[in-house]
């Protein structure tokens, strides 16, 4: 009786499975799916080319080959017209005011005529008419890439992690629409398994990841014995060979988020800057959430050697309070960091106007000159969020196909008020760069005063300029600006000169003074139960320790041993499993100590 009773289970999932509503998969599995994952896996290598479509490329791109950041400039974002009509005609109103809007469906007239009816124009609005099972664009469709940093744009396909053989084959209509050679994945000795949401990217060699990239590619997967059989090396130089990525970041999978993309808690804002969803304390994914970010902070540094900058923003719960998977009951995985950058535009979700607001500004402080447009993700007939997902995942970005490329390390405050304040930059274009500028100001309502940069680094396409001395007490606004050889400008932040860098021009301070100003700026949050922030700042060279005690004098943890940069720097503790009580951060330097209380609840 028990093996009928599991043989009848069996079939209805089968059953399920192939009666599901091909718009209306979720992100993750649908009933029934696992048992088509042997059968779809087999046949990837053996679908039947279609002849409207250039074939796509199953070995590794011939040069050496870069993954683009959100970032830069883009000729179009490709949706999948199903499911949420209401979502998809705010994105495309709001996308096509910068870029193209490619969107793939199976009848465009009735696109059109949805979009039209509703006030929307066609201007910058394309059609790819073409099958497909869902509506998750941004895990099946292939990722932009340039060989020789800006010189040729590629496009790279992964085997999809859902039976889902229509969507996996998309990227070879759009890569045929776009007229943009396909790399993919798909043959041994080079399949590899992944995911658009769980493929976060800087722009300059490092990704971030969970270990759902290691456990699809170990050959042992749940749901198949033809799962990529992939050492972690192997998937290393699989995705430098590829994406040209010499740094991949994973960490542990979260326990509560039922997908375990990162896209749905985390989000790169710039090279060094990473936007990470906040969880009450002990609440839901919370704890693993904190405890990833101390697993990053105290491994990895951002490309120019620093702490990565990390800004928390909440994790809304449902309508009654309660959060995915907390102590108080089951709730859909809201997410404000599952956003998309659509060149000058953000484009986020939202779901109620009491953290709405608050999501709002911290994208806004984070991300000056963006506009930023808001889709409600759980609102009666557009409640996407319950389906596992929202923006970001329902987009993919395309870069152009002439880049002007900008890479800044971003000013710190700094206490010199003498000097001219050196600005670097990577500045490249396909044709070369015939010029660049650095525009500064000290107040954002007047004009921009420019500075020539000059060519310093042939090699590494570095450009320099400076920016005038200026008294103590002065913040500073600037933004950098590129024209190539060919005529093509392009500035960085790309908002600008509504968007900008700034740093401050702190006040100079006598040896005595400078101690006290090593803590200038408190620690935060204070009071603590998780990731703390403790900045720190000098005019000039210390030596020494940075630590924390209890209240008995013990040293609990060690933050750092040895000089001190000039400037600001910040500092990463995780107190998450200290005990309740009053600790003391103390600075023993050459020229001194200073103390800062700390309490963790």
């Amino acid at each position: 009786m028990k093996k009928l009773l599991l043989f009848i289970a069996f079939i209805n999932l089968f059953i399920i499975g192939f009666a599901q509503e091909p718009d209306m998969l979720p992100k993750g599995f649908a009933p029934g799916e696992e048992l088509k994952m042997d059968a779809y896996l087999q046949s990837v290598n053996n679908r039947t080319p279609n002849p409207l479509y250039r074939a796509a490329i199953t070995t590794p791109p011939p040069l050496p080959v870069r993954t683009a950041a959100q970032w830069e400039e883009q000729q179009a974002l490709l949706i999948t017209w199903t499911s949420f009509p209401v979502i998809h005609r705010q994105i495309v109103a709001a996308a096509q005011l910068e870029c193209n809007v490619i969107i793939n469906c199976t009848d465009s007239n009735a696109v059109k005529s949805d979009l039209t009816s509703n006030g929307i124009p066609l201007t910058n609005v394309k059609f790819v008419e073409v099958a497909f099972n869902s509506i998750w664009i941004r895990d099946y469709a292939a990722n932009t890439c340039y060989m020789n940093d800006v010189d040729s744009l590629i496009l790279v396909d992964w085997i999809y992690n859902r039976p889902r053989p229509d969507d996996d084959a998309m990227p070879i209509a759009d890569a045929s629409f776009l007229n943009v050679p396909l790399y993919q994945t798909t043959v041994s000795p080079n399949n590899l398994m992944n995911t658009g949401g769980n493929w976060m990217i800087d722009g300059i060699e490092t990704a971030f990841a969970s270990n759902l990239i290691l456990e699809e590619n170990d050959g042992a997967g749940a749901y198949s014995l033809a799962y990529p059989n992939h050492t972690e090396p192997v998937i290393n130089a699989l995705s430098q060979d590829y994406h040209g990525i010499n740094r991949y970041i994973k960490m542990d999978v979260l326990p509560y988020d039922g997908i375990h993309h990162i896209d749905m808690h985390m989000k790169f804002l710039d090279e060094k800057t990473i936007l990470i969803g906040e969880f009450p304390a002990g609440i839901s994914d919370g704890p693993q959430i904190d405890a990833n970010i101390a697993y990053v902070l105290s491994n990895f540094n951002n490309p120019w050697g620093d702490p990565y900058k990390i800004i928390r923003i909440p994790m809304p719960p449902s309508t009654g309070g309660s959060y995915a998977g907390s102590p108080f009951g089951g709730a859909y995985y809201r997410t404000y960091s599952n956003f998309v950058i659509v060149n000058k535009t953000i484009i986020m979700p939202v779901y109620r106007q009491e953290y709405d607001t608050t999501a709002v500004r911290i994208i806004k402080q984070s991300m000056p000159g963006y506009k930023v447009v808001t889709i409600d993700a759980d609102d009666a007939g557009s409640n996407i969020i319950a389906q596992s997902g929202v923006i970001h995942c329902i987009t993919q970005s395309v870069g152009v196909k002439d880049p002007l490329r900008i890479v800044h390390n971003n000013l710190p405050d700094t206490y010199n008020s003498t000097s001219p304040y050196q600005v670097d930059a990577i500045i490249q274009h396909k044709s070369g760069i015939a010029n660049a500028q650095v525009y500064w100001t000290t107040d954002t309502t007047t004009a921009y005063a420019p500075a020539t940069m000059t060519l310093t680094g042939v090699s590494t396409d570095t450009w320099t300029g400076y920016i005038p001395a200026q008294p103590a007490g002065t913040q500073i606004f600037y933004y950098l600006r590129g024209v190539a050889n060919s005529g093509k400008q392009q500035v960085r932040p790309m908002p600008a000169p509504a968007g900008w860098w700034q740093f401050r021009v702190l006040a100079p301070v006598g040896i005595s003074e400078n101690l006290t100003s090593i803590f200038s700026t408190s620690l935060y949050p204070n009071p603590s139960h998780g990731i703390t922030c403790i900045p720190f700042n000098s005019d000039r060279k210390l030596n020494g320790k940075l630590y924390v005690t209890d209240i008995t004098g013990k040293i609990v943890q060690v933050i750092h041993n040895g000089d001190f940069k000039i400037g600001s720097t910040n500092y990463f503790i995780d107190t998450h499993e200290w005990s309740a009580g009053v600790y003391s951060v103390v600075a023993e330097t050459n020229e001194g100590t200073k103390t800062q209380k700390l309490m963790v609840k």
